[in-house]
C-alpha cells in the first residue's frame, strides 16, 4: 500500500552502484508524467544523466557536503522555466506543480528499491552549463540516484548516525489545524 511505500522512502547518502535500466528510466519519467498541474500545464523537466563523464563534470557543481552524491549511479536534474508557469492572479504553481512530479518521480523509486535523495547543495549556473539549458532554468533540485548501502565507511561521521534512523518527524499539530 501506499503508507507502506511512503515508509520505506528516506534520503540516504550511503549508496551503492546499481545498473539503472532504460525500462526503469522510462518508468521513472512516466510517473512524473502523471502528476497533476495546474491547467495541466506540466512545467516540469528533467534531464536523466547515467554518462559517467557527465556526472563527473556534476560532481564539480556540489557542494562539498554533497560528497557522497558523487556515488550515485544516476543524477537527474528537475527544473522549470518562468514562461512555463501557470499564473492565477499573482499566484505561481510552476515550482508545486515540478514538487509534485518529482515527489511521484521519487515515490517510483522507492517502489524500485532505489534512494532518490533530492538536494539542494549545487551550483545551479554550473549545472545549467554542463546540462546546455538555456535559458537559465529554475531549479528545484538534483535527485542523487542509486542503491542504500549498509556500509558506514562511505560516509564521514557526521553523516553516519542519520543513516540508521529516520530524522525526526514534526507532531501533526505543528502543521496542521482542524476547524
Amino acid at each position: 500500500m501506499f503508507k507502506e511505500l511512503l515508509g520505506r522512502r528516506r534520503a540516504y547518502r550511503a549508496l551503492e552502484p546499481v545498473q539503472i535500466s532504460s525500462e526503469n528510466l522510462a518508468a521513472l519519467a512516466e510517473a512524473a508524467s502523471l502528476a497533476p498541474s495546474c491547467f495541466n500545464n506540466q512545467p516540469w523537466r528533467y534531464v536523466f544523466v547515467t554518462d559517467r563523464k557527465v556526472m563527473e563534470a556534476l560532481h564539480e557543481a556540489l557542494t562539498e557536503g554533497n560528497y557522497w552524491a558523487r556515488k550515485a549511479s544516476l543524477i537527474i536534474a528537475a527544473y522549470t522555466f518562468k514562461e512555463l508557469d501557470c499564473v492565477i492572479r499573482d499566484r505561481t504553481y510552476a515550482a508545486f506543480d515540478t514538487g509534485m512530479a518529482t515527489f511521484s518521480l521519487i515515490m517510483a523509486a522507492t517502489e524500485m528499491g532505489l534512494v532518490a535523495h533530492p538536494i539542494a547543495g549545487f551550483s545551479p549556473s554550473k549545472v545549467a552549463g554542463i546540462l546546455k539549458i538555456e535559458p537559465r532554468p529554475d531549479f528545484m533540485a538534483l535527485i542523487i540516484v542509486g542503491r542504500h548501502s549498509t556500509d558506514e565507511s562511505l560516509l564521514e561521521e557526521r553523516h553516519r548516525s542519520e543513516e540508521k534512523h529516520r530524522p525526526p518527524r514534526k507532531n501533526k499539530n505543528e502543521f496542521v489545524r482542524y476547524i
